[in-house]
């Protein structure tokens, strides 16, 4: 079989070999006549540009890189994860791009993929998800001018780009319908304090107790980490100060923290009710299902992926900011649907 070349389809279409790559690259000053022809052309023959050619006409690879700045071990146990490189993989698909995942064990590792990042040459972006505020990586992103987009806030570096959810408003509502439920002594287990999903969880639920005329009392906040572990280990320390309501700053935490609260002796929701943030966790995990805020995270791999297209097309200035809305789902757990 003859291999079909930009030449041979330009002599089919009638028009010239730079025409024919104009319309490939999806780059303007051609006729909408001629294109048509082109693409007609394209379609019947069945011909694959050349995608190393197409790469060096553009200075472009087609690559971008996926950083996850944690263990391999939290990645796989996190069904957050999963479902964000679901909307990156996507909408990646969607745009003809290929993904290179990078990942770590230990620091060390993680330095060496950060100096791979920055000289191999072969990336046109790179991808961040769930950063802490003091990630290395974003100052050696932005002295290499290097399109990147994170997956949550960034205020410490306002050159960044970024995608993510309401998580104060989550908070809040997570926070205040407790409240409205009648619960007094409403607990938060919160995400790390060095991670912006953390803080801003922590920061709604102490506006809906000041909203609402309720004095903040840190002895019913207990710091996790997003692991059902760390749910566990700070209910236990919370239990001592008989909550009623507990607000868990993710469902994994919100598992830990039922795990406690079963272990001596109390019921959900009857003896302290619960509400998580994410509505990841598979229907039917708990019993009585779990009340929590949803947020869009599939989505945020979508979001993300097209800001950093927009960048490498157009600049890293000024920087882009997508927040998405969370929801309040009730189910069972808040004791606000009988059981």
């Amino acid at each position: 079989m003859t291999t079909l070349t930009l030449e041979k389809v330009a002599e089919l279409a009638g028009v010239s070999r730079s025409t024919v790559s104009r319309v490939v690259n999806g780059q303007t000053g051609v006729k909408a006549d001629v294109r048509e022809r082109v693409m007609s052309i394209i379609s019947q023959t069945g011909y694959q540009p050349n995608m190393a050619a197409r790469a060096l006409a553009s200075n472009r690879s087609g690559i971008i890189g996926v950083v996850i700045p944690h263990a391999l071990s939290t990645l796989f146990a996190d069904p957050y994860f999963p479902r964000l490189l679901q909307g990156i993989t996507q909408a990646s698909n969607a745009n003809d791009l290929t993904l290179t995942l990078f990942l770590f064990h230990t620091e060390q590792e993680e330095e060496k993929i950060h100096a791979r990042l920055l000289t191999a040459g072969f990336l046109d972006g790179v991808l961040i998800a769930s950063s802490h505020f003091s990630d290395p990586l974003f100052p050696h992103l932005i002295d290499y001018e290097m399109p990147f987009v994170v997956v949550g806030r960034q205020d410490r570096y306002p050159q960044a780009s970024f995608v993510d959810v309401d998580n104060f408003n989550g908070g809040y509502a997570a926070t205040s319908h407790l409240l409205r439920l009648g619960y007094r002594r409403v607990a938060h287990i919160t995400g790390p304090q060095n991670m912006v999903a953390g803080v801003d969880r922590l920061a709604g639920y102490r506006q809906a107790l000041s909203d609402r005329g309720r004095a903040f009392d840190p002895d019913l906040v207990a710091e996790g980490d997003f692991t059902e572990a760390g749910g566990y280990v700070a209910m236990q320390r919370l239990l001592s100060a008989r909550p009623d309501a507990l607000f868990a700053a993710s469902d994994q935490l919100a598992l830990g923290a039922w795990r406690a609260i079963r272990e001596v002796g109390l019921r959900v929701p009857g003896d302290v009710a619960i509400v998580g943030f994410d509505d990841l966790l598979p229907s039917g995990t708990t019993r009585p299902r779990l009340t929590t805020i949803r947020q869009p995270v599939q989505r945020s791999g979508v979001e993300a992926v097209n800001l950093l297209l927009d960048i490498i097309e157009n600049g890293l200035m000024p920087p882009r900011r997508v927040i998405l809305d969370t929801q309040l789902v009730i189910r069972e757990s808040c004791g606000a649907v009988a059981l």
